[in-house]
């Protein structure tokens, strides 16, 4: 769970944004440009950065505030799911990213997989949709995310990277590797593989 420092700083930084979005009163301006200040300086501090870095990230930020949407493909051979290893962190995963814009969820998912694994997939059904800060994801992430777990059908391709993923594999639910605790957690897909073995399971979410 995220520390309470941060989801205030978060919650600063939310309501900042919003008010320059909408704010045309110069000192009202002034104001939210304040709050952003203040609560860039309180997630600096908990993520131990300089308070320029935080404030440069959400200056590029525009329009209202909203979680933002990662989307991950879960995808069973057998009673094997598919991970891949990210080259950022050397750490495995399920293949995904955040949403593009003009895509839907079923739509971003099937790319992504095909992008990071080399596989076709058609999705089937939403297994979860978890809040990214409840599910003690490390290390803690500045904005405030969706994650969306779509179980797929393994329909073609075969196994290849991509500049994002050096290796691709299926792996055994006693047999997980090194995961990457930034976008998968080992306590989520163990609930996947509980999903695949009892499908009837509704779909979870926080």
């Amino acid at each position: 769970m995220e520390s309470r420092w941060l989801e205030w700083a978060k919650a600063l930084l939310a309501i900042s944004q919003n008010g320059l979005t909408y704010s045309k009163n110069h000192f009202d301006i002034q104001r939210y440009e304040a709050i952003r200040e203040i609560g860039s300086e309180i997630m600096a501090s908990s993520a131990g950065v300089d308070k320029t870095v935080v404030m440069e990230i959400f200056k590029r930020e525009a329009g209202y505030a909203t979680p933002k949407v990662d989307v991950r493909g879960v995808v069973f051979q057998s009673d094997t799911i598919l991970l891949v290893k990210e080259v950022a962190d050397g750490a495995w995963t399920l293949p995904g990213g955040w949403a593009d814009v003009n895509e839907s969820p079923k739509e971003s998912v099937v790319r992504e997989i095909r992008e990071e694994s080399g596989y076709e997939t058609k999705p089937f059904k939403l297994l979860a949709i978890y809040d990214r800060s409840k599910h003690g994801h490390v290390p803690a992430f500045p904005f405030h995310v969706y994650k969306l777990f779509i179980l797929c059908d393994l329909i073609g391709g075969a196994s290849t990277t991509s500049v994002e993923t050096s290796d691709v594999g299926f792996f055994a639910e006693n047999e997980l590797p090194n995961l990457s605790l930034s976008r998968v957690t080992p306590s989520q897909i163990r609930r996947f593989f509980e999903h695949h073995r009892r499908p009837n399971l509704p779909t979870d979410f926080d």
